[in-house]
């Protein structure tokens, strides 16, 4: 026998966990422990494919002028005709 057939343990579900558990248990007429456990092995394989997160957005700003910087001498030339200082 191993371990995971006579383990038996508390645990305290959150009201989101616990409902999904409920909802798992009437739609596909399952026990706790077998909703249980395969919302946990949903969740272990998401995870282990790493789980796609949304993507990092930053806001922008105009800045005014864009300055094209592929010809760095160009660029330095643009720079040193309209110093502000």
């Amino acid at each position: 026998m191993n371990y995971a057939e006579w383990m038996r343990t508390t645990v305290k579900l959150d009201d989101d966990v616990a409902a999904a558990v409920e909802q798992l248990k009437s739609s596909e007429n399952l026990g706790f422990s077998e909703a249980l456990n395969k919302l946990a092995r949903a969740g272990v394989t998401v995870v282990g494919q790493g789980a796609t997160r949304r993507p990092m957005v930053l806001p922008t700003f105009d800045m005014g002028a864009m300055l094209d910087v592929s010809n760095v001498a160009e660029a330095l030339e643009f720079l040193e005709t309209h110093d502000d200082r």
